[in-house]
């Protein structure tokens, strides 16, 4: 009979079965206490309860813990590990994470906020007490009780019951695929609520491939079920979010061309979570550089040209990710990103998203001959202009412009034309960022030597 799902178990039935084994508990314990020479058979089944007795409140705690989640205001979770914040704390970006998680973000070596991209200024955390106040009411009125912040940290540890459980579902990857269906279902839920299940796909390196079985046996992903291919993609995503599984999991020989083949043929919700795995995954450095050398990049591209809103926000926050690495530049260039990324934004999509990624980009030779092909600096200037531009936006506007007329110089015409026509540089000079204000002083002074130099020939 199959072992019944621990995140489904009735904690009112729980707790009746718990007291229950207390009362035989406490008889077999008199009467290994009042007899001098009691059985080992006593000893035995008394043992037996207490293991008994711990699996159910293991049971319990996994329980309580989804119910909150999923019960939760959406405001109350962190948006790294989608659960209740225990430890709420302020980035310098102004969001807020519950502070184990975003710690693990910054020991990984990121300078970005992970919801906004933003480039911190600092990585000083500041506890937020109004959410946590607001959170530790919450809990209080829902009968709801979170563990202290010192448990929680060490909350990922596995138990016996948790393994146990995990190798059962994992054993069903290998039925007949409405076992597989059921199975891939559960571990997608269990490894986006209990941190435990994310951790014991870390133990040994052949669960993730006894995981993706249904999906490595076939010659395309477009012959396995959309709603397995979704669940095991999306279980993928949930286990890169564990920091320790990251290097296990982009270097397991199958992950990285499985989540290309479901950028290209999956759903879009699989398209989109394949996206987000590799964004995830490209947190660290040595992933960043495997995942850009596989052919990540160009499925990427097309998914951000083509793809839902959401899809293409996750394929923009992977490709920004993946740009970081300076060998992956040119691969992007050549995938044919910038084309893309100025398309969209001339259409007012994802504009600060891409103009981080472009800022990068347009370092590059081949990329800043595209720029100019494609009239960017008229548009990258009208969006300094616009009211509802962000400073970083805009410091990023500037920065490409400034990169472009220092490598190409049929772009100072254009840009005299338009600093001539809006004076945008000009005022960028006084109320941008450090950077900006740099960039800006930097083309004026060398449009005003031009025209000097112009009125004295």
């Amino acid at each position: 009979m199959a072992k019944p799902d621990v995140s489904q178990a009735d904690p009112t039935v729980i707790s009746r079965a718990v007291l229950e084994l207390k009362k035989e508990l406490q008889r077999l314990v008199k009467a290994i206490v009042d007899d001098d020479d009691c059985s080992l058979q006593t000893i035995d089944q008394a043992q037996q309860k207490l293991s008994a007795m711990k699996d159910l409140k293991v049971k319990k705690s996994l329980s309580l813990k989804i119910d909150a989640t999923l019960a939760a205001p959406e405001e109350f979770l962190c948006p790294l590990s989608k659960e209740v914040m225990r430890d709420p704390v302020i980035l310098a970006s102004g969001q807020t994470y519950d502070r184990p998680f975003i710690d693990n973000w910054l020991k990984a070596g990121n300078r970005t906020c992970p919801r906004t991209e933003q480039v911190l200024s600092h990585t000083v955390l500041t506890p937020n007490h109004l959410i946590r106040e607001v959170i530790s009411k919450w809990c209080t009125n829902q009968g709801i009780e979170l563990a202290n912040t010192i448990e929680y940290i060490h909350e990922g540890a596995a138990t016996g019951a948790d393994r146990a459980h995990f190798l059962f579902l994992l054993k069903k990857m290998s039925l007949p695929l409405p076992h597989q269906k059921e199975a891939a279902k559960e571990l997608r839920v269990l490894t986006k609520k209990v941190p435990s299940f994310r951790t014991i796909f870390g133990e040994s390196h052949d669960f993730i491939p006894q995981l993706l079985g249904p999906l490595s046996k076939t010659e395309s992903l477009s012959e396995v079920p959309s709603d397995l291919q979704e669940d095991l993609i999306t279980t993928l995503l949930n286990l890169s979010i564990h920091d320790n599984n990251k290097k296990l999991v982009a270097e397991t020989p199958i992950v990285i061309p499985v989540l290309i083949d479901a950028l290209q043929s999956g759903t879009m919700e699989t398209r989109s979570n394949s996206a987000a795995a590799i964004f995830t995954l490209s947190a660290l450095d040595s992933n960043k550089l495997l995942i850009g050398k596989s052919g990540a990049l160009k499925p990427l591209i097309d998914l951000l040209d083509k793809g839902h809103q959401l899809a293409m926000k996750d394929a923009a926050s992977a490709i920004f990710n993946l740009c970081i690495a300076h060998e992956n530049k040119s691969r992007a260039v050549k995938a044919g990103a910038v084309k893309v990324i100025m398309k969209k934004i001339m259409d007012r999509t994802l504009v600060d998203e891409l103009l981080s990624t472009l800022a990068m980009l347009s370092c590059h030779q081949r990329a800043v001959e595209e720029l100019v092909q494609l009239k960017a600096i008229p548009c990258l200037l009208t969006i300094i202009r616009e009211s509802n531009t962000c400073a970083r936006s805009k410091e990023n506007c500037i920065a490409i412009t400034h990169n472009l007329c220092y490598n190409d110089r049929t772009t100072w015409k254009e840009l005299r034309e338009e600093e001539k026509a809006f004076g945008t540089i000009s005022q960028l000079t006084s109320n941008g960022t450090s950077r900006a204000k740099r960039k800006a002083n930097e083309l004026l002074e060398r449009l005003n030597k031009a025209v000097n130099y112009t009125h004295t020939a």
